[in-house]
């Protein structure tokens, strides 16, 4: 089964918890703290398998999780590190976010893309340790590892998409142009998925073609299988349109001309706009006394169109028409790569009460879920951004529960791995 849009839901692993311990060894007096760090959670890496044609492996299973860094443990031993997990997808998959439909990355050059970052191990009660704290009893908890929910769409790599009515010939001229051999039939949709050839003209020329299932009228609106492929032309540098000349069908060969035309447009202007060739096939079957080809070549140049004569059945016109492609395709930019354009909103503060907060002498430690997330996408190098984080807190109305519990000036507040003396 040829599966080309999935949805999944992926989870990277949480840091592990950093340790409270204190060295005991005879002899040693005053060994002090010596807990570990927790391990740094794996992440979701996603990368392209080439051995991979369709996302039918994402039919089944939709969730995927990567390994929690492991507890730190005394004697300054840190946490082990959380295994990454390695999702592959086939080359042309674009990852875009569920809620909004942006791109976030397009898997189509890079090998390996970080999609959702482990969490951030939690430091051990040896971080804490100062000439007035020497026993810290605290530690802290590791950092939740990123998650997202996002679709996979495989929009394939193809320098030229074949596009026209089903049982026109197209997996006829893949096959006999190529090393592809698509199924092929005298009966509609005998095409049930997109098919990829590979076109070699002379040494050093070559490109790729792919034949898409029969676009049929209502196409852009869900009817057939067209609206299911479409997308897989998105990245054609050229559009071959494949018209059955002969009108074998009895329809007539300038109208599923307009037809498709106006599919192309309804689905996307943009492609509608793409440079446009027209082989009128099946000329081996032309009856003596038609005018078909006649007013299809006429119909055609008068839109600005170049018409080429094949019959894909006995090879007629092929070469010479993969020929005018290689040519063709020298002069256009090269296949679109989608750039990324999803931004990822900044995490916003709770409400106070939902967090935890613990009183060690002249240290406050705060921790909790929203918390975590909002740190987690803090760089506190920027001052910006420390900016924002305060703002955050404010808001949540932290300092003031601070204050009512008796929180003084020059008093240490920890939260995980960020520190800060308060001052009101």
């Amino acid at each position: 089964m040829f599966v080309d849009k999935v949805k999944i839901f992926v989870k990277a692993g949480n840091g592990g918890n950093g340790a409270v311990a204190f060295h005991r060894e005879k002899y040693v007096a005053a060994g002090g703290p010596d807990g570990g760090d927790g391990g740094q959670g794996g992440s979701i890496v996603v990368k392209v398998d080439d051995n991979m044609s369709t996302l039918m492996d994402f039919r089944y299973k939709r969730k995927y999780q990567a390994a929690a860094g492991q507890n730190g443990e005394g004697g300054r031993r840190a946490g082990k590190r959380g295994e990454n997990l390695i999702i592959k997808v086939p080359r042309g998959t674009v990852i875009k976010d569920a809620g909004t439909g942006a791109v976030i990355q397009d898997m189509s050059e890079l090998e390996e893309f970080v999609l959702c970052k482990g969490g951030r191990g939690g430091w051990g009660n040896k971080h804490f340790a100062t000439p007035t704290r020497q026993l810290p009893r605290f530690a802290k908890a590791g950092l939740p590892g990123e998650e997202h929910e996002v679709i996979l769409e495989l929009k394939l790599l193809a320098d030229v998409g074949l596009v026209g009515f089903p049982n026109v010939g197209k997996s006829t001229l893949l096959s006999v142009s190529s090393n592809a051999h698509p199924k092929i039939a005298n009966y509609h949709f005998t095409t049930l998925f997109p098919n990829l050839g590979v076109i070699w003209v002379d040494d050093g020329v070559s490109f790729v073609m792919a034949d898409i299932p029969g676009i049929i009228e209502g196409a852009a609106e869900g009817a057939g299988l067209g609206h299911d492929f479409l997308r897989h032309i998105d990245r054609c540098r050229l559009i071959v349109h494949v018209v059955d000349a002969s009108g074998s069908e009895g329809r007539d060969p300038v109208e599923d001309f307009e037809k498709i035309n106006r599919e192309l447009a309804e689905y996307s202007p943009e492609l509608a706009a793409r440079p446009m060739i027209v082989a009128a096939n099946k000329l081996d079957l032309l009856p003596p006394e038609s005018d078909n080809l006649e007013r299809l070549r006429a119909h055609v140049e008068a839109a600005g169109l170049e018409l080429y004569e094949i019959s894909a059945a006995t090879t007629q016109g092929t070469r010479q028409l993969m020929r005018t492609i290689a040519g063709k395709l020298q002069e256009l930019p090269p296949v679109i790569i989608y750039q990324a354009e999803y931004v990822k909103p900044l995490a916003e503060a709770g409400e106070a009460e939902d967090l935890s907060i613990e009183h060690f002498g002249d240290t406050w430690v705060i921790s909790g879920q929203w918390l975590a997330q909002l740190i987690n996408d803090i760089n506190f190098a920027d001052y910006e951004s420390r900016n924002y984080f305060d703002r955050q807190l404010r808001r949540s109305g932290l300092f003031t529960k601070l204050e009512e519990m008796g929180i003084r000036d020059g008093d240490t507040v920890s939260i995980y791995d960020f520190e800060f003396d308060y001052e009101r």
